[in-house]
């Protein structure tokens, strides 16, 4: 483990086997790039499909280092993206289908957990969308009209009055929330680093502080060593850019967290957060939050979104202004945390297509396959990517394989200073949006504004 993690999750855990950087000339039949969830899935999916695989993992730093070890720790059975775009390219039943499939991730999950041993704080408890105002309210109303229209029952999505939201978390001021099951908690460096561990159990190799410095010919560089290999994998989602020619096909987002000391039962108790669910509030400039296994509440948000030029780079401490605001609004959504203390804050970046759409897919003539984009919902979605990019390599004709998101990702991004400009516009407006509604309860147009230059659901999107 680093001498500095960069989350409070890799900080809890223990440092782990010492594994190689790769160095001089190896052979694979597949080599990744990228050692976190989406590279990992995908070796083990590899390897337990069929074990005369050589897979090798390159990694950068070590694996779970990026947003795989950084993040909220959702397992959501949902992939970003609006399904209005999936219909129009692939039909209703397909982008039904894949919602189906996308539910069904969090039982693999938990199938390959309980398998493999990995203890990650794992609990089952779904994920509550809460609204503190009327109009917060009408767009979660909205939210699950629409979602019904799209297949999803009831038992998949339910719309909960104020006494029934407040009976599963005490949230100041609640007047309504929808409430899914298809969410589970996890702890995210347990997760990663158990599935490492699984990873070589069942065979890959994973060499570490290997930066990939570009591939071609059959053939990917590092500083010190080589991989010949027909298939290469890029599983880097928002650190893409880091990589020659691909600075502006996903776009490094970033997104911050802190995380209170442990509460007492008093504390606790006055919470009412007993079934460990997640939480998304209402806001145009959303928030998300856990309750962990050791009793503590973690809460994330944008933070400054995006650095110049596709910087990646956010392993320095999380900025005063933004801890303080992430602090500011817990103590909104529960009063009764004013006085907790904050033990840790940090943030990183994940990868955003241009159109808010995750993507898989192999090009086998290039011998090159990738995944990502998931816009802060892969804790679940790497999953899938790494069974779908299982079966797209081993040219298996299923399911997963036929799939909307199977295929390129959108257009690339603007140049700079457009990008930042964009971006940082985006964000402002969310921030104005929800400062007006605070004021005057009435939606504000900066918020559709802001919907619309996004080009997407926005950076305030769930």
């Amino acid at each position: 483990m680093a001498a500095d993690p960069p989350s409070f999750w890799l900080a809890q855990e223990p440092a782990g086997p010492v594994r190689p950087a790769l160095e001089g000339d190896a052979r694979a039949d597949v080599c990744i790039v990228g050692g976190g969830l989406t590279g990992l899935w995908t070796a083990y999916e590899l390897r337990r499909a069929d074990p005369s695989l050589g897979v090798v993992v390159l990694e950068a730093r070590y694996a779970g280092f990026g947003a795989s070890g950084r993040n909220g720790g959702w397992l959501m059975g949902e992939l970003a993206g609006a399904r209005a775009t999936w219909a129009a390219r692939h039909g209703r039943e397909a982008v039904i289908a894949q919602d189906r499939v996308m539910r069904g991730t969090i039982a693999e999950v938990a199938r390959v957990l309980e398998r493999e041993r990995i203890e990650c704080d794992w609990a089952h408890g779904g994920t509550l969308h809460v609204a503190q105002t009327p109009l917060e309210l009408k767009r979660v109303r909205a939210h699950v009209e629409a979602m019904r229209s799209w297949g999803w029952a009831d038992d998949d999505l339910a719309l909960l009055d104020a006494p029934q939201a407040a009976q599963r978390i005490a949230v100041e001021g609640v007047v309504g929330a929808s409430f899914t099951p298809h969410c589970a908690r996890v702890h995210p460096a347990r997760l990663v680093l158990g599935l490492a561990a699984a990873a070589e159990r069942a065979g890959a190799a994973i060499f570490e502080r290997s930066r990939v410095t570009g591939w071609g010919d059959g053939v990917v560089r590092t500083a010190a060593g080589r991989v010949h290999t027909p298939i290469v994998v890029r599983a880097t989602e928002g650190y893409s850019a880091d990589l020659p020619g691909l600075r502006r096909t996903l776009l490094p987002l970033t997104s911050s967290m802190i995380v209170t000391d442990q509460l007492d039962a008093g504390t606790l108790a006055a919470l009412n957060w007993q079934n460990a669910e997640t939480m998304l509030d209402g806001r145009n400039r959303y928030a998300y939050l856990q309750r962990t296994a050791d009793c503590r509440v973690a809460i994330g948000g944008r933070g400054v979104p995006y650095a110049f030029g596709s910087g990646t780079e956010r392993e320095g401490p999380l900025p005063a202004r933004t801890a303080r605001e992430l602090r500011d609004r817990l103590v909104e959504l529960f009063p009764v945390l004013r006085g907790v203390g904050i033990a840790a804050g940090w943030h990183g970046v994940l990868g955003v297509a241009r159109d808010w759409m995750p993507a898989v897919g192999l090009d086998r003539a290039r011998g090159e396959a990738w995944a990502g984009g998931y816009v802060g919902e892969g804790v679940g979605a790497a999953n899938l990517a790494g069974r779908t990019l299982r079966d797209l390599i081993l040219e298996r004709d299923t399911e997963l394989t036929t799939l909307p998101w199977v295929g390129p990702f959108a257009r690339a991004w603007e140049p700079e200073p457009l990008r930042w400009l964009g971006v940082n516009a985006v964000y402002l407006l969310y921030g104005a949006a929800d400062r007006r509604e605070a004021r005057t309860r009435r939606a504000s147009v900066a918020g559709r504004a802001a919907d619309a230059l996004a080009g997407r659901g926005g950076l305030g999107s769930a």
